[in-house]
């Protein structure tokens, strides 16, 4: 499963900058009406470049991977001839490729 994350950076020509969120495995969602749906919390911590995914009661450590090949994400347009905007840029991908470790809390017993 892949999905596309904005970072909120611009490359030198003022395109934003996306980066990729590669998961394995399956993510089941419940149905929720309304816009988009939420997957789960993103954290990333700069100094040591690792991402950390929380779905639901389950943490996901990952890890930074720059792509070899950057990708444009690109918006076609109709009109008298069809030509294309460039919407963003992904040169990097945020890698969850072990197993979900789940969230204990500590809960009191009377």
């Amino acid at each position: 499963m892949q999905i596309y994350l904005d970072c909120k950076t611009e490359t030198e020509g003022g395109v934003p900058e996306w980066a990729l969120v590669e998961l394995q495995g399956l993510v089941q969602m419940k149905n929720e009406d309304g816009g988009g749906t939420l997957v789960g919390d993103l954290h990333f911590f700069n100094r040591n470049k690792h991402p950390v995914l929380v779905l639901g009661h389950h943490v996901l450590n990952g890890k930074e991977v720059k792509l070899d090949q950057p990708m444009a994400v690109v918006e076609k347009h109709h009109g008298d001839k069809t030509t294309y905007k460039v919407k963003a840029v992904v040169k990097k991908k945020l890698l969850f490729k072990s197993r979900p470790k789940p969230i204990i809390s500590n809960v009191e017993k009377n």
